[in-house]
């Protein structure tokens, strides 16, 4: 069964809005599902070469055709979804919302802010891990989306609208979030990781999808992994903004905050040991090289690569003995390797 699942290799920020905005495009999707809370940020260029982060809706959102759906393994900030979908003028039938999704309260975020869980873990604090925590003590307090009045017009069971795409062969991006570095069930890191399981097994269930409809993983990957700020756990081989701007040759700093909280981002060189583990555990078919433009500047510019990018790529690929199948050059720029190669031998 045609359906992709789009997966962060290292601690998020991969840019797998980009990457699931990109393919809704590239593979003609009739639909995208996105599954996680607001917790997470996911960007993509709209017309126009303005970025857009979208915390509750996938990417897709951007692109007319594609219908955009809220899973029931998702957590909703009520006032963020309704933002997100009026922004957009978005009508109901491009935006089907599961009613078992979980809603967020009030208690929640207040909940994890008295917790201690920012300076413990470097935690969000958009209460979608304390939701989840209500959610599995299983007591009569959870509001679930169908209980939600202005919701109503959007509440349908995606499961059967994908079904019948899927008989009719037709293209599903998943969308998922964080990533696989910060898995609560994977990562070595504990407990300094979010609050359920970053992997395309996970999405797929919270989706309401068969391992049997999955034929294409696609991991991504940056160039230069983040954490977020604070003790938000290990980060190999960790350097500064500054470094990275000198590095790139850049003429403006390069520096990157929490699309969430806006907090400064902590920032590392390239190491392999996440991404191989990601690898183990996900099977990607295809893999995304991200902020390739972090690594040479003129490359994202220009928007193809260069020398300096190549050899990187090459470095990457040989420490992870895979081939990169998409060079990311910029925030609206993502090629195939192939076209790539192509255009720097030219």
């Amino acid at each position: 069964m045609p359906v992709t699942i789009v997966v962060g290799a290292q601690y998020g920020s991969e840019g797998k809005g980009k990457v699931a905005h990109f393919l809704v495009k590239e593979m003609a999707a009739a639909a995208a599902i996105r599954v996680g809370g607001p917790n997470s940020g996911h960007t993509a260029v709209a017309d126009g070469n303005t970025a857009v982060i979208f915390q509750q809706l996938p990417t897709a959102a951007l692109c007319p055709r594609a219908l955009c759906m809220i899973a029931p393994g998702s957590y909703i900030d009520l006032q963020r979804l309704l933002k997100e979908i009026h922004s957009l003028d978005l009508r109901p039938g491009r935006v089907i919302i599961d009613p078992s999704a979980v809603m967020i309260e009030s208690s929640d975020r207040e909940e994890e802010r008295s917790s201690g869980l920012r300076d413990a873990i470097g935690s969000t604090l958009s209460g979608t891990g304390a939701a989840l925590q209500r959610r599995l003590s299983r007591t009569r307090d959870v509001r679930f989306a169908k209980d939600e009045p202005s919701l109503a017009p959007y509440i349908h069971p995606p499961a059967e609208v994908l079904r019948g795409l899927l008989h009719r062969n037709e293209r599903v991006i998943l969308e998922g979030t964080q990533g696989f570095g910060l898995s609560v069930l994977h990562s070595p890191d504990y407990p300094h990781v979010t609050s359920r399981d970053t992997t395309a097994a996970s999405f797929a269930a919270e989706a309401g999808l068969s391992p049997l409809d999955v034929d294409d993983i696609v991991l991504v990957i940056r160039a230069f992994p983040i954490r977020v700020a604070g003790r938000s756990g290990h980060l190999a081989n960790e350097i500064d903004w500054p470094t990275v701007t000198r590095g790139s040759r850049s003429p403006k700093d390069i520096i990157e905050h929490t699309s969430v909280t806006r907090a400064v981002r902590r920032v590392a060189r390239f190491s392999p040991d996440v991404v191989l583990a990601a690898i183990t555990i996900n099977n990607p078919t295809r893999l995304v090289l991200n902020h390739l433009d972090y690594v040479d500047y003129s490359a994202g510019i220009l928007r193809f690569p260069t020398p300096t990018v190549m050899s990187f790529v090459r470095d990457v690929e040989a420490s992870i003995d895979r081939k990169v199948d998409y060079w990311g050059l910029g925030p609206a720029t993502l090629i195939p390797a192939t076209q790539a190669q192509l255009r720097l031998r030219a």
